[in-house]
């Protein structure tokens, strides 16, 4: 099949495919007459790449999966170099998990503690004031 079809087969652009023939992820066979050709492996090479980068796996990460698949396995995850992916990108995951948790506490926190400030306001004192636009509630 010609480049324009396994674009539109794979659900991406004729400008993706020349970007990962450049960075070696997709095979460069060019038929008699100079044009690109692919058959279904390519096709299979192309959705594990985009199934990968559709989770967060960058185009680099992929590789190991790639390399799997044009070894001849039956799945792109069935190599020791892929198991070892998933597991970096699982952990660099569960890092960015614990950093928002982090990050969400904090806010729970200061809302829990303006929610305080603004409930202990006495009846009949002086009123509350909007930090952000300076003006009376």
């Amino acid at each position: 099949m010609r480049i324009g079809e396994l674009a539109a087969r794979a659900g991406t652009t004729t400008r993706a495919l020349r970007y990962y023939e450049s960075r070696g992820l997709l095979p460069a066979r060019r038929g008699e007459n100079g044009h690109r050709r692919y058959d279904e492996s390519d096709l299979r090479l192309l959705r594990q790449i985009r199934a990968l980068q559709d989770v967060g796996f960058g185009l680099e990460e992929t590789r190991p999966f790639v390399e799997c698949l044009r070894a001849g396995h039956p799945q792109g995850d069935s190599c020791p170099a892929s198991l070892a992916v998933y597991r970096r990108k699982l952990a660099e995951l569960d890092g960015l998990i614990e950093e928002l948790r982090a990050a969400r506490d904090k806010v729970a926190a200061q809302l829990t503690k303006a929610e305080l400030a603004a409930g202990a306001t006495v009846p009949g004192g002086p009123e509350p004031v909007c930090e952000l636009g300076g003006r009376k509630l």
